[in-house]
């Protein structure tokens, strides 16, 4: 009876100190975060994270016009991380710069836009013409392989023009330029608008297909910051989700950045939100990066697979 009691008393003893140590334990400390992105339909995950990040995290979502100023301020440690074109990230990795992507963001979304009284019906007819860009950016790269294709050289042929995508339109309208190649909303816009018309969704064939953007971090924000990478992609999976899932909801909330939601409607089938990277897809961009190489746009090509890291999607929940 005695050896019974000095057992339980053991127990008991164990028990109280497993509870003390759990009890001890410090509480995750909140966070907060500050991530970049665009205001535009296709790249507004953000703005959705505070809805599925842990409680108690906060999160500031600070709207950009370019790629590469988001890529700055990500290396300058003024962002946990951003979007960017996947033609950014592969020149940053080129450059030898300390960065990841840890998720994709956005499919498709780009096209060839003419002023719809110009008279400019194949992209042979742009032989002559100005037409805007932002370098840097899939629509970049989109817009000189169709200048390839229709037999013009991009240097001597026609005259780029780097313009900002909201200036785009409006330059268009005023006959500064000719033609533009830009992400949606504005081709939608110049057509609802009346002054412009697609000559023709400038995709490439399957061996880089539809890629857009993704996700970017920094390697010392992995490393110092796992958990919070963690919590941003968990959140960046949960938001594209439930926007694939009720396309109502997606277009009625990118309206609130101030495009008519007509526009958004007429312009949906251009625009995807993603977040997997397949192998398919970490296959397309190492062939968008020897597509690069080729076009002089980088000089060497960077370790795709060095520069995505998975390890967040494969422990994200689904």
């Amino acid at each position: 009876m005695k050896l019974f009691h000095r057992i339980n008393s053991l127990v008991l003893v164990i028990i109280l100190f497993a509870v003390a140590g759990c009890t001890s334990q410090k509480p995750t400390a909140s966070q907060s975060f500050k991530v970049g992105t665009w205001k535009t339909a296709q790249t507004i995950q953000p703005f959705y994270y505070s809805e599925y990040l842990p409680e108690g995290d906060t999160i500031e979502v600070l709207p950009f016009t370019n790629p590469g100023d988001q890529k700055t301020a990500l290396l300058a440690g003024n962002l946990n991380m951003c979007g960017t074109t996947w033609v950014t990230a592969i020149t940053a990795a080129s450059n030898d710069e300390p960065v990841k992507v840890v998720a994709s963001m956005t499919e498709k979304c780009s096209a060839l836009v003419v002023a719809s009284d110009s008279g400019i019906d194949s992209t042979a007819d742009l032989k002559g013409k100005r037409i805007a860009y932002v370098p840097g950016t899939m629509h970049h790269i989109l817009l000189l392989e169709a200048l390839q294709k229709a037999g013009l050289d991009s240097s001597n042929d026609v005259t780029l023009i780097q313009i900002d995508f909201f200036d785009m339109g409006q330059a268009l309208a005023n006959k500064q330029i000719d033609a533009f190649c830009s992400g949606e909303p504005y081709p939608s816009i110049a057509v609802k608008e009346g002054y412009g018309k697609i000559l023709e969704y400038p995709y490439y064939d399957d061996s880089i297909g539809f890629i857009n953007a993704g996700m970017l971090v920094t390697e010392k924000e992995i490393k110092e910051n796992p958990e919070g990478v963690q919590a941003l992609v968990n959140a960046h999976i949960k938001a594209t989700t439930f926007l694939q899932e009720n396309k109502d909801a997606w277009l009625k909330k990118s309206a609130e950045f101030g495009t008519d939601l007509a526009v958004l409607e007429q312009g949906v089938d251009n625009m995807v939100v993603a977040w997997d990277l397949t192998p398919e897809t970490i296959q397309q961009v190492k062939n968008l990066a020897n597509r690069m190489f080729e076009l002089g746009i980088i000089r060497k090509i960077p370790d795709i697979d060095a520069m995505i890291d998975l390890q967040f999607l494969k422990y994200a929940p689904k």
